[in-house]
C-alpha cells in the first residue's frame, strides 16, 4: 500500500499521475554484457586458425604477432593452406609469388605443422619459403612441456 501512494498521486478526477523514475536499473545491462564478454572470451580462440592442425609440444617462448603476418598451414594428409585458403597440388610456388610482389618488405610467415607430417614434408615447404624469398619464418607450436 505505501509503495503506491509513493509512486503515484491521485488527482480530483480519479486519474492518477507517475512521478518520474529518477534510477536506471543496470544489473540486467551488466549481466547481458558479461554474457558477451564470456563468449568472445571463449570464441575468440576458436577464430585465430582455421585449419586443424595437430601442433607439437615446444618450450619456445611466444612471439607477437604482426598485422602483416602469413599463415602457412599443412594439414594431416600434407595439404597445404595459406591463411585458410588451400592451395592445389604444386601450386605453392606461384601463390608465393604473388604474395612476394605484392608487398614491398617481404612479411612475417608463420608456418604450422602437424605433427603426423613427415619431416621432409614440412622442409620442403620451408625450402620453398626460403626460394621465394620469404627468410623470416616461424615455426608454431601447441605450448610449453618439459624436456625430460
Amino acid at each position: 500500500m505505501a509503495m503506491g501512494l509513493a509512486s503515484s498521486s491521485r488527482r480530483a478526477g480519479g486519474r492518477s499521475r507517475r512521478a518520474p523514475m529518477a534510477e536506471i536499473n543496470v544489473t540486467p545491462f551488466v549481466d547481458v554484457m558479461l554474457v558477451l564478454l564470456i563468449i568472445f572470451m571463449v570464441t575468440a580462440p576458436l577464430l585465430a586458425a582455421g585449419v586443424p592442425v595437430e601442433l607439437p609440444d615446444s618450450r619456445a617462448n611466444a612471439l607477437d604477432q604482426t598485422p602483416d603476418q602469413i599463415t602457412i598451414s599443412i594439414d594431416r594428409e600434407g595439404f597445404i593452406y595459406v591463411d585458410n585458403e588451400a592451395v592445389p597440388v604444386g601450386g605453392l610456388p606461384e601463390r608465393l609469388s604473388a604474395i612476394q610482389t605484392g608487398a614491398a618488405n617481404a612479411p612475417v610467415v608463420t608456418l604450422r605443422a602437424d605433427t603426423s607430417l613427415d619431416y621432409g614434408r614440412v622442409m620442403a615447404v620451408m625450402g620453398e619459403l626460403n626460394r621465394s624469398g620469404f627468410n623470416s619464418i616461424s615455426l608454431v607450436t601447441n605450448g610449453s612441456v618439459t624436456v625430460p
